[in-house]
């Protein structure tokens, strides 16, 4: 029987829409006020979704406590209060959108979740924005 549990979460980051290939006027056109030199932040929540089957033994896919400690201790605790850009090696030369953020955030819990499980995440960066992987 196949089923999914989620776990919330959440972050605050600052962070600087900014191609160091283009000039100012076109990371501005391209990213708007988003690539203020100054950067600007934002409240971060993010879903966890794991998939799999459900064990019978136990009536869990997961334990929700372990998945808890793993957003914690491996996203929470590193994204939280950084600036995105200057703290992060992974955005070193990468742009921090939340379509990058959101990837790196699955990448570095797929390497602790089983493979077993199907897993997606969802990282919202406003109320109405928010971005999918794997879709």
């Amino acid at each position: 029987m196949k089923i999914a549990i989620f776990r919330k979460a959440h972050f605050n980051a600052a962070h600087r829409l900014f191609n160091p290939k283009w000039d100012m006027e076109k990371n501005k056109e391209v990213f708007g006020i988003c690539a203020n030199p100054n950067f600007h932040g934002h409240n971060y929540e993010f879903e966890v979704k794991v998939m799999g089957e459900l064990d019978e033994d136990s009536g869990m896919l997961m334990d929700l406590k372990v998945l808890k400690e793993l957003i914690e201790q491996h996203v929470e605790l590193r994204y939280d209060h950084k600036n995105l850009n200057l703290d992060l090696p992974e955005f070193e030369e990468k742009i921090p959108t939340v379509e990058n953020i959101c990837i790196e955030i699955y990448n570095i819990l797929r390497t602790h979740i089983d493979p077993q499980f199907e897993l997606q995440i969802r990282l919202y960066e406003t109320p109405r924005n928010y971005v999918e992987y794997p879709v």
